[in-house]
């Protein structure tokens, strides 16, 4: 017999057989997508293991669902309104709360808004800075955080930080809460 005919039947068995386990195992590895070899983890408190973000088994989307790879059957279902990465009335309630200070940043994708310094009329020496972050779409104290910085200047101009009561970021939080139930009662 030739050799390269020997060569060439098995370069061709080796094609066909890498073909039935591409063909067997990508059908297997969609059908495992939204099962629960995820690892989903608990809080305390949750009756459903979380995935994500705040999402439950139920409420996870595959690649080829509706929504796609970012997008979500329907995103009013949490709060998280359209356009919106974050639960809409966190989103909403931050900005509110907080509107007397001029804006540095915000990014409804990420939940990020940062403020710039600002000087309060009734301390002129003194200036704070607040950043908010809300992560998930789910309205829950645990999906916000508030982070507060304070300065003092000196006589020489220089601006010095000061430590910030967390009794002021626990109000902050708490103002921005409050507004975000109310929006949502208002809605329904």
């Amino acid at each position: 017999m030739n050799i390269s005919y020997i060569n060439s039947k098995r370069q061709k068995r080796r094609s066909f057989i890498l073909k039935i386990i591409i063909g067997i195992s990508l059908p297997w590895l969609f059908a495992c997508e939204g099962s629960e070899a995820l690892y989903p983890s608990r809080k305390k408190g949750d009756a459903a293991p979380r995935y994500g973000y705040g999402e439950t088994r139920m409420q996870r989307e595959s690649l080829t669902s509706e929504g796609g790879l970012f997008g979500r059957k329907n995103p009013s279902q949490q709060g998280g309104g359209a356009g919106i990465g974050v639960n809409s009335f966190l989103w909403r309630s931050s900005l509110d709360t907080i509107s007397f200070l001029p804006l540095s940043s915000a990014d409804p994708f990420g939940g990020v808004i940062i403020t710039e310094w600002h000087a309060l009329p009734e301390v002129p020496d003194e200036r704070i800075k607040v950043s908010i972050f809300i992560v998930g779409t789910e309205l829950r104290a645990d999906g916000l955080r508030v982070a507060v910085f304070r300065q003092r200047r000196d006589r020489g101009g220089s601006w010095s930080d000061l430590a910030v009561d967390p009794a002021t970021v626990q109000g902050i939080e708490n103002s921005i809460l409050t507004r975000a139930r109310e929006m949502r009662l208002a809605q329904r």
